[in-house]
């Protein structure tokens, strides 16, 4: 591993390679805040796979991929004097060292719950800060993952359960209030009760210390798996999967089953 000293070389180099290619390189050159953003995303979404992946060589080619993104806009703030790196290492140095007083100051807390309890009550003293409790989830999140945030900061200021097994009777409740507007045939209603019956399910799952999200990417993995097993093996038979019965792709998805537990 490298040693702290390295590790600055290594970022000083980073750093001199972008003033260089903003300088010379004509696609470099050109980018702006709004040009970048999709990218951005993208390889946002490049690191979630290679994390859920756990491929150490991918986690660190996409990190690489990522701080590139961080580092050019902290570029283009430097070239609007707005502000730059170093302002931006400032910046999340005081966030951190305003946000640990157990570390940083004279508060005790012997655990994760403590800290997490007066998080939000931190966050709400900052300087243009929180101003209510769910100020900071992003309008833009993923829903699924914005459900958990949101449950998880109305947590932290002690709205929730009691006892986490009466989420179950909040979830039996949105289905059966979902299945009223199914017969009703309530298109609106339909959607509406759904959306609430997912929303308890993503407290249930947060309430047992499962993340919904990496939940469902590990289901979603798996039906890939599956399912292209599933046409391979009717390929190879010869077959296609629009002629065959359910029955008999059953069988075979039987068989991918047994492959994953083997």
């Amino acid at each position: 591993m490298n040693s702290r000293k390295e590790n600055l070389e290594a970022f000083n180099r980073f750093l001199d390679i972008l003033d260089e290619l903003r300088e010379k390189c004509p696609w470099d050159r050109v980018q702006t805040n709004e040009s970048l953003r999709a990218n951005t995303i993208e390889e946002t979404y490049e690191l979630s796979e290679a994390l859920m992946s756990n491929d150490s060589d991918e986690i660190k080619k996409e990190l690489g991929d990522l701080l590139l993104h961080i580092v050019f806009y902290a570029k283009i703030g430097e070239e609007k004097n707005d502000f730059d790196i170093g302002d931006v290492c400032n910046a999340i140095s005081d966030k951190l060292v305003f946000r640990h007083p157990h570390v940083f100051g004279d508060t005790k807390a012997d655990s994760p719950e403590i800290v997490e309890k007066t998080w939000e009550e931190i966050k709400m003293k900052e300087k243009n800060g929180n101003k209510t409790i769910l100020d900071g989830v992003p309008t833009l999140l993923p829903s699924l993952v914005k459900a958990y945030r949101i449950q998880d900061k109305a947590r932290n200021s002690g709205f929730d359960w009691n006892e986490r097994q009466d989420v179950w009777c909040k979830v039996n409740e949105e289905m059966a209030e979902l299945k009223v507007e199914i017969e009703n045939m309530d298109k609106d209603r339909m959607e509406g009760e759904f959306g609430d019956l997912l929303f308890s399910i993503v407290n249930a799952a947060r309430l047992y210390d499962i993340n919904p999200d990496n939940a469902l990417e590990r289901t979603n993995r798996k039906f890939i798996k599956r399912f292209t097993y599933l046409e391979k093996e009717a390929k190879g038979s010869g077959r296609n999967l629009k002629d065959m019965t359910l029955a008999e792709m059953e069988e075979i998805w039987q068989e991918a089953k047994k492959e994953d537990a083997e």
